[in-house]
């Protein structure tokens, strides 16, 4: 299978994803959409036991990609609702992964870029790493990843992350639980494949049971708040104040809220 966005690699039972957009600092296009989703899919049918996710270049992930955030603008109701779901699908995918998930961050993390990242079983990161919801910041909304971020921090660090929008470096991420371990560049992905090894020591049926059961557990909560988040992320892009932060943000001015 081919793929335009990302490197799949196998080594034994471990496979990496290089997100693999370093001109654009790994920004999530529709196409890397497309080629994560299907390379998820290639993994949980192959043989192996866990998968790393990283990035080439300087950055993990960036956020939205800039031609397709601006694209955004003006799509219609339906086609909007269509990104949302296709944003879920990404993002549950990762969630719900059947195998054993590694994310080695080496660079910012940013909007759906720490999405990314958090969504992982284990998250390393080197210093130098950043992270961020910054959605309010341009007049977006950040309804999906709130629903899995509030799982993995609590409402106060949920509320403080998503309403002031705020970019956090890799020792605050650390404290407040957004990450497992902060890791040198150099040794990044020797430490990823180190963790690697420790899982696969354990039993695969073992592994793969628990991680149904951690689903299982989330399942009947997270298809009720998705539900609604995908409808509140689709309505946020026919306001007033998305098209103008989208534009503004593009433009590289300070934004004129209207707050319609």
């Amino acid at each position: 299978m081919s793929y335009t966005t990302i490197q799949l690699a196998h080594d034994a039972a471990v496979a990496t994803i290089t997100l693999n957009r370093p001109d654009k600092r790994n920004a999530i296009s529709f196409e890397l959409m497309d080629d994560l989703l299907r390379g998820f899919d290639q993994v949980a049918k192959s043989r192996a036991q866990v998968l790393i996710i990283t990035g080439a270049g300087k950055a993990f992930c960036s956020g939205m990609d800039l031609d397709d955030l601006k694209a955004l603008i003006g799509r219609s109701a339906e086609q909007n609702l269509t990104d949302s779901e296709t944003m879920v699908r990404l993002f549950r995918s990762l969630y719900e992964f059947p195998k054993v998930t590694i994310a080695a961050v080496n660079g910012a993390a940013i909007a759906g870029g720490t999405g990314l990242a958090l969504l992982c079983d284990f998250t390393l990161a080197v210093p130098e790493a950043k992270f961020g919801y910054t959605e309010v910041r341009i007049g977006f909304v950040p309804a999906i990843v709130s629903t899995f971020l509030l799982r993995q921090v609590g409402e106060k660090q949920a509320r403080d992350l998503l309403l002031t929008g705020r970019i956090v470096g890799a020792e605050e991420a650390a404290r407040i639980g957004l990450i497992n371990e902060i890791v040198a560049p150099e040794t990044l992905m020797a430490k990823a494949r180190e963790l690697a090894a420790l899982l696969i020591e354990n039993s695969p049926a073992s592994l793969h049971a628990t991680k149904r059961l951690l689903t299982d557990h989330a399942r009947a909560e997270l298809d009720a708040q998705i539900e609604a988040a995908v409808r509140e992320n689709a309505a946020i892009r026919n306001t007033a104040d998305f098209r103008e932060g989208v534009s503004s943000f593009l433009e590289k001015r300070k934004p004129r809220w209207s707050g319609k």
